[in-house]
Protein backbone atom coordinates (compact mmCIF):
# COMPACT_ATOMS: atom_id res chain seq x y z
CA UNK A 1 0.00 0.00 0.00
CA UNK A 2 1.45 3.37 -1.06
CA UNK A 3 2.04 6.19 1.44
CA UNK A 4 -0.66 8.29 -0.26
CA UNK A 5 -3.20 5.47 0.02
CA UNK A 6 -2.44 5.13 3.72
CA UNK A 7 -2.70 8.90 4.10
CA UNK A 8 -6.14 8.83 2.49
CA UNK A 9 -7.20 6.13 4.95
CA UNK A 10 -6.05 8.19 7.93
CA UNK A 11 -7.74 11.29 6.51
CA UNK A 12 -11.02 9.41 6.05
CA UNK A 13 -10.76 8.24 9.66
CA UNK A 14 -10.30 11.85 10.76
CA UNK A 15 -13.24 13.07 8.67
CA UNK A 16 -15.54 10.36 9.99
CA UNK A 17 -14.54 10.95 13.60
CA UNK A 18 -14.99 14.71 13.21
CA UNK A 19 -18.61 14.13 12.22
CA UNK A 20 -18.87 11.60 15.05
CA UNK A 21 -17.68 14.22 17.53
CA UNK A 22 -20.26 16.70 16.25
CA UNK A 23 -22.98 14.06 16.38
CA UNK A 24 -22.25 13.09 19.99
CA UNK A 25 -22.10 16.79 20.91
CA UNK A 26 -25.53 17.28 19.32
CA UNK A 27 -26.93 14.28 21.21
CA UNK A 28 -25.47 15.57 24.47
CA UNK A 29 -26.80 19.08 23.87
CA UNK A 30 -30.33 17.72 23.93
CA UNK A 31 -29.98 17.26 27.70
CA UNK A 32 -26.79 19.15 28.69
CA UNK A 33 -25.98 22.81 28.06
CA UNK A 34 -23.36 23.38 25.32
CA UNK A 35 -21.12 25.06 27.94
CA UNK A 36 -21.04 21.81 29.91
CA UNK A 37 -20.40 19.80 26.75
CA UNK A 38 -17.49 22.11 25.88
CA UNK A 39 -16.06 21.69 29.39
CA UNK A 40 -16.12 17.90 29.11
CA UNK A 41 -14.41 18.05 25.70
CA UNK A 42 -11.67 20.37 26.99
CA UNK A 43 -11.14 18.36 30.18
CA UNK A 44 -10.92 15.10 28.21
CA UNK A 45 -8.32 16.64 25.91
CA UNK A 46 -6.28 17.76 28.93
CA UNK A 47 -6.43 14.30 30.50
CA UNK A 48 -5.20 12.67 27.29
CA UNK A 49 -2.12 14.90 27.04
CA UNK A 50 -1.47 15.16 30.80
CA UNK A 51 0.89 12.13 31.12
CA UNK A 52 3.18 13.51 28.42
CA UNK A 53 2.91 17.00 29.91
CA UNK A 54 3.93 15.76 33.37
CA UNK A 55 7.00 14.05 31.91
CA UNK A 56 8.04 17.38 30.39
CA UNK A 57 8.14 19.08 33.79
CA UNK A 58 7.60 22.71 34.76
CA UNK A 59 9.40 24.13 31.73
CA UNK A 60 6.42 23.02 29.62
CA UNK A 61 4.45 25.93 31.09
CA UNK A 62 7.35 28.39 31.44
CA UNK A 63 7.76 29.10 27.75
CA UNK A 64 8.61 32.28 25.82
CA UNK A 65 5.47 31.73 23.74
CA UNK A 66 3.09 31.60 26.70
CA UNK A 67 1.12 34.66 25.54
CA UNK A 68 0.55 33.11 22.12
CA UNK A 69 -0.25 29.78 23.78
CA UNK A 70 -2.90 31.46 25.93
CA UNK A 71 -4.42 33.25 22.94
CA UNK A 72 -4.43 30.00 20.98
CA UNK A 73 -6.21 28.30 23.87
CA UNK A 74 -8.68 31.19 24.20
CA UNK A 75 -9.67 31.27 20.54
CA UNK A 76 -9.62 27.47 20.31
CA UNK A 77 -12.01 27.24 23.24
CA UNK A 78 -14.32 29.89 21.78
CA UNK A 79 -14.30 28.04 18.44
CA UNK A 80 -15.16 24.75 20.13
CA UNK A 81 -17.94 26.19 22.31
CA UNK A 82 -19.42 28.01 19.31
CA UNK A 83 -19.36 24.85 17.22
CA UNK A 84 -21.13 22.87 19.95
CA UNK A 85 -23.77 25.60 20.28
CA UNK A 86 -24.23 25.57 16.49
CA UNK A 87 -24.73 21.80 16.21
CA UNK A 88 -27.23 21.97 19.08
CA UNK A 89 -29.42 24.51 17.25
CA UNK A 90 -28.76 23.94 13.54
CA UNK A 91 -28.95 20.92 11.22
CA UNK A 92 -25.67 19.01 11.43
CA UNK A 93 -24.76 19.59 7.77
CA UNK A 94 -25.50 23.33 7.97
CA UNK A 95 -23.38 23.76 11.10
CA UNK A 96 -20.59 21.87 9.33
CA UNK A 97 -20.87 24.09 6.25
CA UNK A 98 -20.39 27.27 8.28
CA UNK A 99 -17.14 25.77 9.57
CA UNK A 100 -15.78 25.80 6.02
CA UNK A 101 -15.66 29.61 6.12
CA UNK A 102 -12.51 29.35 8.25
CA UNK A 103 -10.10 29.58 5.25
CA UNK A 104 -11.92 32.72 4.09
CA UNK A 105 -11.35 34.38 7.46
CA UNK A 106 -7.72 33.19 7.40
CA UNK A 107 -7.13 35.09 4.15
CA UNK A 108 -8.36 38.33 5.72
CA UNK A 109 -6.65 37.84 9.08
CA UNK A 110 -3.33 36.86 7.50
CA UNK A 111 -3.41 40.03 5.42
CA UNK A 112 -4.17 42.24 8.43
CA UNK A 113 -2.07 40.55 11.12
CA UNK A 114 0.77 38.95 9.16
CA UNK A 115 1.02 41.33 6.22
CA UNK A 116 0.47 38.55 3.67
CA UNK A 117 -0.34 39.68 0.14
CA UNK A 118 -4.05 39.95 -0.63
CA UNK A 119 -3.84 38.66 -4.19
CA UNK A 120 -6.67 39.01 -6.70
CA UNK A 121 -7.46 35.29 -6.66
CA UNK A 122 -7.74 35.36 -2.88
CA UNK A 123 -10.06 38.36 -3.02
CA UNK A 124 -12.31 36.71 -5.62
CA UNK A 125 -12.47 33.41 -3.72
CA UNK A 126 -13.23 35.22 -0.47
CA UNK A 127 -16.00 37.35 -2.01
CA UNK A 128 -17.61 34.28 -3.61
CA UNK A 129 -17.38 32.38 -0.34
CA UNK A 130 -19.00 35.10 1.71
CA UNK A 131 -21.72 35.44 -0.94
CA UNK A 132 -22.46 31.80 -0.18
CA UNK A 133 -22.58 32.66 3.52
CA UNK A 134 -25.16 35.38 2.86
CA UNK A 135 -27.30 32.90 0.93
CA UNK A 136 -27.11 30.45 3.83
CA UNK A 137 -27.87 33.17 6.38
CA UNK A 138 -30.87 34.50 4.41
CA UNK A 139 -30.51 37.87 6.18
CA UNK A 140 -34.17 38.76 6.60
CA UNK A 141 -36.07 39.17 9.89
CA UNK A 142 -37.72 35.80 9.27
CA UNK A 143 -34.65 33.91 8.09
CA UNK A 144 -31.67 34.99 10.19
CA UNK A 145 -30.81 32.54 12.97
CA UNK A 146 -28.65 33.53 15.97
CA UNK A 147 -27.07 30.05 15.94
CA UNK A 148 -25.79 30.71 12.41
CA UNK A 149 -24.04 33.86 13.61
CA UNK A 150 -22.52 31.88 16.48
CA UNK A 151 -21.28 29.30 13.95
CA UNK A 152 -19.63 32.07 11.91
CA UNK A 153 -18.04 33.50 15.05
CA UNK A 154 -16.67 30.02 15.77
CA UNK A 155 -15.19 29.86 12.26
CA UNK A 156 -13.57 33.27 12.82
CA UNK A 157 -12.05 32.04 16.09
CA UNK A 158 -10.81 28.88 14.35
CA UNK A 159 -9.17 31.13 11.74
CA UNK A 160 -7.42 33.03 14.53
CA UNK A 161 -6.12 29.69 15.79
CA UNK A 162 -4.72 28.92 12.33
CA UNK A 163 -2.94 32.27 12.17
CA UNK A 164 -1.48 31.84 15.67
CA UNK A 165 -0.33 28.31 14.85
CA UNK A 166 1.78 29.67 12.00
CA UNK A 167 3.93 31.22 14.72
CA UNK A 168 3.69 28.44 17.29
CA UNK A 169 4.64 25.52 15.05
CA UNK A 170 7.97 27.20 14.41
CA UNK A 171 8.92 27.41 18.09
CA UNK A 172 6.74 25.04 20.15
CA UNK A 173 6.42 21.26 20.13
CA UNK A 174 2.96 19.65 19.69
CA UNK A 175 2.78 18.47 23.32
CA UNK A 176 3.23 22.07 24.50
CA UNK A 177 0.50 23.37 22.21
CA UNK A 178 -1.94 20.59 23.16
CA UNK A 179 -1.24 20.91 26.88
CA UNK A 180 -1.83 24.65 26.85
CA UNK A 181 -5.00 24.20 24.79
CA UNK A 182 -6.37 21.64 27.24
CA UNK A 183 -5.49 23.69 30.30
CA UNK A 184 -6.82 27.02 29.00
CA UNK A 185 -9.94 25.35 27.62
CA UNK A 186 -10.71 23.60 30.90
CA UNK A 187 -10.15 26.73 32.99
CA UNK A 188 -12.27 28.91 30.70
CA UNK A 189 -15.20 26.54 30.34
CA UNK A 190 -15.34 25.40 33.99
CA UNK A 191 -17.03 28.58 35.37
CA UNK A 192 -19.57 28.68 32.52
CA UNK A 193 -20.30 24.96 32.96
CA UNK A 194 -20.74 25.44 36.73
CA UNK A 195 -23.51 27.98 36.12
CA UNK A 196 -25.57 25.48 34.10
CA UNK A 197 -24.28 22.26 35.68
CA UNK A 198 -26.36 19.11 35.63
CA UNK A 199 -24.66 15.89 36.68
CA UNK A 200 -24.69 13.59 33.63
CA UNK A 201 -26.25 10.15 33.87
CA UNK A 202 -24.55 6.96 32.67
CA UNK A 203 -25.77 7.37 29.09
CA UNK A 204 -24.46 10.92 28.95
CA UNK A 205 -21.14 9.91 30.49
CA UNK A 206 -20.82 7.26 27.80
CA UNK A 207 -21.44 9.91 25.13
CA UNK A 208 -18.86 12.18 26.78
CA UNK A 209 -16.22 9.44 26.59
CA UNK A 210 -17.24 8.68 22.99
CA UNK A 211 -17.00 12.37 22.07
CA UNK A 212 -13.54 12.59 23.63
CA UNK A 213 -12.45 9.45 21.81
CA UNK A 214 -13.66 10.83 18.50
CA UNK A 215 -11.81 14.09 19.16
CA UNK A 216 -8.58 12.23 19.91
CA UNK A 217 -8.89 10.12 16.75
CA UNK A 218 -9.47 13.27 14.70
CA UNK A 219 -6.07 14.59 15.79
CA UNK A 220 -4.32 11.23 15.35
CA UNK A 221 -5.79 10.81 11.87
CA UNK A 222 -4.71 14.28 10.80
CA UNK A 223 -1.16 13.94 12.13
CA UNK A 224 -0.67 10.50 10.53
CA UNK A 225 -2.14 11.64 7.22
CA UNK A 226 0.04 14.75 6.98
CA UNK A 227 3.16 12.72 7.74
CA UNK A 228 2.45 10.53 4.71
CA UNK A 229 1.25 13.08 2.13
CA UNK A 230 1.28 16.79 1.42
CA UNK A 231 -1.47 18.87 2.98
CA UNK A 232 -2.53 20.23 -0.40
CA UNK A 233 -3.13 16.75 -1.78
CA UNK A 234 -5.31 15.83 1.20
CA UNK A 235 -7.27 19.08 1.56
CA UNK A 236 -10.16 18.13 -0.79
CA UNK A 237 -10.88 15.04 1.33
CA UNK A 238 -11.80 17.31 4.24
CA UNK A 239 -14.92 18.36 2.32
CA UNK A 240 -16.29 14.84 2.67
CA UNK A 241 -17.36 15.98 6.14
CA UNK A 242 -20.28 17.81 4.53
CA UNK A 243 -22.03 14.86 2.80
CA UNK A 244 -21.23 12.59 5.76
CA UNK A 245 -22.76 15.15 8.14
CA UNK A 246 -25.80 15.47 5.88
CA UNK A 247 -26.26 11.69 5.84
CA UNK A 248 -25.88 11.35 9.62
CA UNK A 249 -28.20 14.31 10.17
CA UNK A 250 -30.87 12.70 8.01
CA UNK A 251 -30.54 9.20 9.50
CA UNK A 252 -30.30 10.15 13.18
CA UNK A 253 -32.18 13.45 13.37
CA UNK A 254 -34.44 13.46 10.32
CA UNK A 255 -32.78 16.65 9.04
CA UNK A 256 -33.24 17.71 5.44
CA UNK A 257 -31.13 20.71 4.33
CA UNK A 258 -33.20 23.38 2.58
CA UNK A 259 -32.28 24.54 -0.96
CA UNK A 260 -30.85 27.88 0.27
CA UNK A 261 -28.49 26.11 2.65
CA UNK A 262 -27.37 23.70 -0.08
CA UNK A 263 -26.75 26.50 -2.60
CA UNK A 264 -24.85 28.64 -0.12
CA UNK A 265 -22.77 25.71 1.13
CA UNK A 266 -21.87 24.82 -2.47
CA UNK A 267 -20.50 28.33 -3.03
CA UNK A 268 -18.52 28.25 0.22
CA UNK A 269 -17.00 24.85 -0.57
CA UNK A 270 -16.25 25.80 -4.19
CA UNK A 271 -14.53 29.04 -3.18
CA UNK A 272 -12.30 27.40 -0.58
CA UNK A 273 -11.46 24.51 -2.95
CA UNK A 274 -10.42 27.01 -5.63
CA UNK A 275 -8.42 28.97 -3.06
CA UNK A 276 -6.63 25.81 -1.91
CA UNK A 277 -5.91 24.74 -5.50
CA UNK A 278 -4.52 28.16 -6.40
CA UNK A 279 -2.31 28.20 -3.31
CA UNK A 280 -0.84 24.81 -4.31
CA UNK A 281 0.17 26.10 -7.74
CA UNK A 282 1.39 29.43 -6.29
Amino acid sequence: MSPYTRAVGWMLLSVTCFVGMGTTAKLLSATLHPFEVAFFRAAFGLLVVLPAALREGAHLWITPTWRLQFLRGLFGTLAMASAFYAVAHLPLAEATAYGYTRPLFVVLLAAVLLGEALLARRIVATVVGFAGVLIMLRPTPAGLQPAALVALFGAFCAAMVSVLLRHLVQSARPVVVLAWLGLVGTLLTAPAAALVWRTPDLRELGLVVLMGGFGTLVQIGLMRAYRLAEAGALAPLDYLRLPVAALVGFVLFGELPDPWAVAGAALVVASTLVLAARERVG
